[in-house]
């Protein structure tokens, strides 16, 4: 499992899981659209630990910068 996520994407992704988790403690959000919103928080935070988003291999993306050599 190769990485392919940039600090910048880790960090997008941590903060939007916040934004999910400040918007459920704060009753702003619930029912059906908690549970998917909160899905998608759990993912977010696990992709965002590894560096390493399932999505991007068959689209081929990776957001690590490349160093010149």
């Amino acid at each position: 499992m190769k990485k392919n996520m940039g600090s910048v994407d880790k960090l997008v992704r941590v903060l939007v899981a916040a934004v999910i988790a400040v918007l459920y403690f704060t009753d702003q959000i619930t029912g059906t659209v908690t549970i998917i919103l909160g899905i998608f928080a759990v993912i977010f935070l696990l992709t965002s630990a590894i560096g390493f988003c399932p999505l991007y291999l068959p689209l081929k993306l990776s957001t690590i910068k490349k160093k010149n050599v």
